[in-house]
């Protein structure tokens, strides 16, 4: 009879394990976000950038909008937006045009914007100076967990930036 206990509690500690590495829990539960554009680009703001997402391994949809405000600095916006939850989700920008794939982003130089907010709704992530945006030319949706791709937005620039 002990080796049968020893066995389910082996099972037991695995299972949990993977639950928590693997959180199927967020696959079926959406965190929802609605911030507003911060209201130092309400004036003054100009697009540099816009995308549309497109779908890798998870249905990802929306727009992701680069805009500068008038005293200079930067933001990523996304609006629309849905994608499926998970552990360990971040927003990166990536030197890539069309990082359709999970080697494209692993190969690429990518900055990391910090954890996903949530995944429906419109949400800010904050671009630092040093970010050059005719290098890095699209969004990512990642997981850092697994290294899988949720899905890129493409950034095209806008017709007020390249004046």
């Amino acid at each position: 009879m002990k080796p049968r206990y020893i066995v389910i509690a082996i099972v037991m500690v695995v299972l949990i394990a993977a639950g928590y590495a693997f959180r199927p829990d967020r696959l079926f539960v959406d965190r929802a976000v609605n911030e507003s554009l911060p209201a130092s680009f309400v004036t003054g703001t100009q697009a540099l950038a816009t995308g549309t997402f497109h779908t890798v391994l998870h249905p990802t949809q929306g727009t992701a909008s680069i805009y500068r405000s008038a005293d200079g600095t930067r933001i990523l916006r996304l609006t629309d937006f849905k994608t499926t939850n998970g552990p360990d989700v971040h927003i990166y920008v990536v030197a890539a045009e069309n990082p359709g794939n999970n080697a494209s982003v692993k190969n690429a130089e990518f900055v990391d914007l910090g954890v996903m907010k949530g995944n429906v709704g419109d949400q800010n992530y904050a671009l630092g100076s040093d970010i050059d945006l005719s290098r890095y030319r699209s969004v990512v949706v990642w997981c850092k967990r697994f290294s899988f791709n949720f899905g890129y937005a493409p950034l095209t620039a806008s017709e007020i930036s390249q004046n």
